[in-house]
């Protein structure tokens, strides 16, 4: 773990937008992101893992490897990765590329990205990524450090979603809201 700190540091202080937070996301958060997956799920990718700390939550919810791919633009993080999950697909490529590389069907996308600190096209962009690879009644998973939703109604309703709150994380550092977002 101590090696993941650091990785952690060390991207945060090359691209501090990019990875957008003050430590890695707890072991909560990533309990509370994989709530109700298990080995039955299905394909699961995973936006933005970092150090992989979301990305262990769902494993250890039972979604075997080779359902899980991963989107990760770090090529730090990327080698990290590989390196330590052995069976995950991990791509090193921005998440709005998705849907020229992973099938459609996907059962759920579970985001780390820090899309609050992003402009909102590209926000927007990203979302509509994960629903062009969801599977009719796909969830798509978000946590944020702000209170609310990173799309505005305004955009909720141009990609005819709606968005509900999951659990609040008090165990992280900041605390995070986990929101889902399913098609109207």
């Amino acid at each position: 773990m101590a090696n993941e700190a650091t990785l952690f540091i060390r991207q945060l202080l090359r691209n501090p937008l990019q990875v957008s937070a003050v430590a890695p996301s707890s072991r909560w958060l990533a309990k509370a992101m994989a709530q109700g997956l298990g080995p039955d799920t299905g394909r699961v990718v995973e936006f933005g893992p970092g150090t992989g700390v979301l990305t262990r939550g769902i494993l250890a919810a039972g979604v075997k490897p080779e359902n899980l791919t991963l989107f990760e633009m770090s090529a730090d993080f990327t080698a990290h990765l590989r390196a330590n999950l052995p069976g995950v697909t991990v791509i090193n490529a921005p998440a709005q590329t998705a849907p020229s590389t992973v099938p459609t069907g996907v059962n759920r996308v579970i985001s780390g990205l820090p899309l609050l600190s992003m402009p909102p096209a590209l926000r927007e962009s990203i979302v509509r990524a994960a629903f062009d690879i969801l599977e009719p009644g796909g969830l798509y998973v978000q946590f944020s450090y702000g209170s609310k939703p990173a799309l505005s109604a305004e955009q909720l309703k141009r990609l005819g979603l709606t968005v509900g709150p999951g659990q609040r994380v008090w165990l992280n550092l900041p605390p995070a809201h986990v929101f889902h977002f399913r098609r109207a």
